[in-house]
């Protein structure tokens, strides 16, 4: 996708390096000792539901999912969202949110998760979870844990541990592709055939 001259992609190994210069740049290191980055050490993100912006080819802001099991929910966990200094205040952050939460809403998730700033996250669909019904492996403000939920009851399944997922084995998984003679998101579901 094409908004402004900035370029929308999936996330691929190749932009690990850029990734992380803007996730230091964003949070410090003091990032890595957060409950939410617990929880992505636990196991990777999902690369079919994490996004960049593309500035003139320079990689200048990205989102990442991690699958999550949340209570009784089977959501993914969005973070980090980071945008370098130089491109912040454009839309771009709360682009690659909608994104993120429309790529997992295809996939079947039944919720996206974070920890963050409400008067940012809540007018992009984010609702307040229950306070201190999830419990993190490390402390966290329970204010601002927050959901956009995606099936039925998902308030009332949000209680308990939240914990990296492995993703399904088998089945079937979305495909996203840029269509580059008009900038839409394409998407086709393949088959997985997992054994002989």
């Amino acid at each position: 996708m094409n908004t402004s001259g900035h370029i929308y992609l999936t996330e691929d190994a190749s932009h690990d390096a850029a990734i992380e210069l803007i996730n230091e740049e964003a949070f410090g290191p003091g990032r890595h000792t957060r409950a939410a980055a617990r929880i992505r050490e636990q196991g990777p993100h999902d690369l079919s539901l994490s996004f960049i912006c593309a500035d003139n080819g320079e990689t200048i802001a990205s989102v990442r999912m991690t699958p999550v099991m949340a209570g009784s929910v089977q959501g993914h966990l969005l973070g980090p969202l980071a945008v370098r200094p130089s491109h912040k205040s454009m839309g771009i952050g709360r682009e690659l949110v909608r994104i993120a939460i429309e790529a997992a809403r295809r996939k079947g998730s039944e919720a996206v998760i974070l920890v963050g700033d409400p008067p940012y996250y809540m007018p992009l669909g984010f609702e307040k979870v229950s306070y201190k019904a999830l419990e993190f492996p490390g402390p966290v403000d329970a204010n601002r844990v927050l959901v956009v939920p995606m099936a039925t009851d998902v308030h009332d399944r949000l209680k308990g541990v939240i914990e990296w997922r492995s993703a399904k084995v088998g089945g079937s998984v979305e495909i996203a592709q840029l269509d580059s003679s008009n900038g839409a998101w394409e998407t086709s579901e393949r088959l997985l055939k997992v054994g002989n």
